[in-house]
């Protein structure tokens, strides 16, 4: 099982229905992505970040799922412009010790495959994912 771990903070000038819009984005790749087995999207309490979302799922074919899946691009393109801070990160019961060095190599191979999304990620003033090498260009 992976759990994949989104924390972010919307931009000070974005208003309740953009932020709103952007969370009902969030939980729409919860209730759409068949590769997630549950998932939840609500404040991030006791944190650093205002709002944080959780995905499940099975194994890297459903996080490769995950990362491809139409409503995922949707969210990313319509959220990424409002946030100030982001970081993610993965946690995984899986015994393989390479499952980091894997869930990278599909962060990387999405980043390649979707520049557009590699631009959006460029463009957050605070960007940091766990899966995502240090010298990996953002945009």
């Amino acid at each position: 099982m992976i759990f994949h771990v989104n924390r972010l903070t919307f931009r000070p000038e974005v208003d309740d229905r953009q932020r709103a819009e952007a969370l009902d984005r969030l939980r729409l790749q919860g209730s759409e992505i068949d590769a997630v087995t549950s998932w939840v999207v609500g404040p991030d309490i006791g944190g650093d970040y205002e709002w944080g979302a959780v995905f499940a799922v099975e194994d890297l074919d459903g996080y490769w799922e995950y990362l491809m899946h139409p409503v995922h691009f949707a969210s990313e393109k319509a959220g990424l412009p409002l946030v100030d801070r982001f970081v993610s990160f993965d946690i995984s019961d899986d015994g393989d010790p390479e499952i980091g060095a894997r869930i990278a190599e599909l962060h990387e191979r999405s980043y390649r495959e979707n520049p557009e999304i590699a631009k959006l990620v460029g463009d957050v003033p605070s960007f940091a994912a766990g899966a995502v090498p240090e010298d990996e260009p953002r945009s």
